[in-house]
């Protein structure tokens, strides 16, 4: 259970770096539509479009990106904080649903509940 709950961080920690780089790349566009019209209203718009767009999907991609890291470090609080994230991400068809499903397996797993009790030189 070890190494699956090593998975379980890197894919949390993978597929957040992958919502961060999607955030940047959808607000580089929408801001880029502004800026190629030349046209000083849509560019204000399409500024204030790509910072909400960006910023919302920044936000969704932190609580993987804490999950990962701390179930890495088998934190208890990332153990209960990766379920939650797990049911949440059920619903992000395809992939986050593939990744839900996988996690909470590995989490809810009776034999991953000591992993997170003992100390951190035992698991390394």
């Amino acid at each position: 259970m070890n190494t699956h709950v090593k998975v379980v961080g890197w894919l949390y920690i993978i597929m957040s770096a992958l919502d961060l780089l999607g955030a940047a790349c959808l607000s580089t566009m929408i801001f880029g539509g502004g800026l190629i019209s030349q046209d000083q209203t849509a560019m204000a718009v399409t500024g204030i479009v790509a910072v909400v767009c960006g910023g919302m999907l920044v936000l969704l991609a932190i609580p993987g990106l804490i999950v990962g890291i701390g179930l890495l470090k088998f934190k208890e609080w990332a153990r209960i904080l990766g379920i939650i994230v797990s049911v949440l991400n059920l619903l992000n068809i395809p992939l986050g649903t593939a990744l839900g499903i996988y996690a909470l397996i590995i989490l809810l797993n009776d034999e991953t509940t000591p992993l997170f009790q003992e100390p951190a030189e035992y698991l390394s």
